[in-house]
């Protein structure tokens, strides 16, 4: 298998660079770079009747990803999630049909796996031995899982207040863990100052070239699973933005190699009300987001205060007519329980958002009932189990008359 790439660009000032080189922002102006293909020589190779006979995970489309020696695409099993039908909350909210892509499914229980996947293996071919982030949870949980797998060094700044189980996720993976008594960007202000002194590649969100190459496998895989076409809609709960990022980015590519047509799904970008940079940047008709200053939710994913890809995120809202919503902490663990209860998918608060906001969106009128509308689950809620602890009955083990315990079930409906 071959990769096509040809060389990095910035998505700002249009400077093209080597990808050969280790590389991280543009070097002109600071502001993300792009992998850029010849998507005509691609095209020759990743046609449908080939993928026919590929397995489901990073590397299935390796002709526009990164790695170029196949020595170094390094794999857990990730990618291939399903794209779930789910008819009662459809039923629910209105809508012909409602998907959930569910990346937690995925190693490491999220969609993180993805993007650092492409980076670490990246990292890796070019000579990179210690790889570095900054990570609210899951993306720590992913980089470390990578770099033990691809042999390099792995260090994760985390806010102290980072559910526990991520910390010991990433210690268990043999990953030094630094916690920080702050923010996501206090721990990248952190970071930047180590692979500054002691030269650790750092894999901070859109602060290297690969993370979204790695995210918009999550675009290439929809397109596929819905027959090499798009869906009207497409919700997802946006901290950094890589993912969206990526997923915008891979539908341009594949467009361009004849698999799918120009049309493209209304990218709506849902945040935690109380930390919505890019919200509100959005309603301001602004290309750019300023710091949100005391962000604080229970989505961890979601405590981003400022996204270097701000300007990406908000184009590709606005070239795809969507929008951008806010939920509040209550209604991110309705939403929890809403997917749990209904489609029996036990998510992340983060998904909890996307849930809530499909609904507020359906009820406007924003989204029509005809809006086939894809909910991108980023993460498994196996890592947030003190959102949602609670109280059980005990009984004696002779009690005569179990049953009394259990609640009068609902009407089952039929599938």
């Amino acid at each position: 298998m071959r990769s096509y790439i040809t060389h990095l660009e910035c998505t700002y000032c249009g400077a093209q660079h080597k990808h050969s080189e280790v590389m991280k922002t543009c070097p002109e102006c600071n502001k993300v770079l792009y992998a850029r293909y010849d998507l005509e020589g691609a095209k020759a190779s990743m046609t449908k009747e080939a993928l026919k006979d590929r397995e489901w995970n990073l590397w299935r489309y390796f002709e526009i990803m990164p790695v170029t020696d196949p020595a170094y695409a390094f794999t857990l099993g990730e990618g291939g999630t399903p794209l779930l039908e789910a008819p009662k909350l459809a039923s629910r909210f209105g809508f012909e049909r409602l998907l959930v892509k569910d990346e937690g499914l995925n190693p490491t229980g999220s969609f993180k796996v993805r993007g650092l996947g492409a980076a670490v293996s990246r990292a890796a071919e070019l000579g990179v031995d210690t790889v570095a982030m900054p990570s609210a949870g899951n993306a720590a949980a992913a980089m470390a899982a990578y770099a033990r797998r691809a042999g390099l060094r792995g260090i994760v700044a985390m806010p102290q207040d980072t559910p526990s189980v991520m910390k010991d996720e990433c210690r268990i993976y043999g990953a030094t863990v630094l916690l920080v008594d702050g923010l996501i960007d206090d721990c990248g202000t952190l970071i930047k100052r180590g692979a500054g002194s002691a030269g650790w590649f750092d894999c901070s969100t859109l602060k290297e070239p690969y993370r979204q190459e790695g995210k918009k496998t999550m675009g290439i895989e929809i397109a596929e699973q819905l027959g090499w076409r798009v869906p009207d809609a497409l919700i997802y709960p946006t901290g950094g933005g890589t993912g969206l990022v990526g997923i915008w980015k891979a539908f341009d590519e594949l467009e361009q190699m004849g698999l799918i047509g120009s049309k493209r799904p209304k990218m709506i970008v849902v945040q935690a009300e109380n930390c919505a940079p890019i919200v509100r940047a959005f309603n301001a008709g602004a290309r750019h987001a300023e710091r949100w200053e005391n962000a604080h939710t229970v989505a961890s994913g979601l405590r981003v205060p400022a996204a270097i890809a701000d300007y990406l995120i908000l184009d590709a809202v606005r070239e795809s007519g969507g929008t951008a919503i806010t939920v509040s902490d209550d209604e991110m663990l309705h939403g929890m329980e809403l997917l749990a209860r209904t489609e029996g998918i036990f998510a992340s608060p983060e998904v909890g958002s996307v849930v809530v906001a499909a609904q507020k969106l359906r009820e406007s009128g924003v989204l029509k009932e005809s809006d086939e509308t894809v909910l991108v689950s980023t993460a498994s809620g196996l890592m947030h189990t003190e959102l949602v602890q609670g109280d059980s009955p005990v009984l004696n083990k002779n009690e005569p008359n179990p049953a009394r315990f259990v609640p009068t079930p609902e009407r089952r409906s039929q599938p």
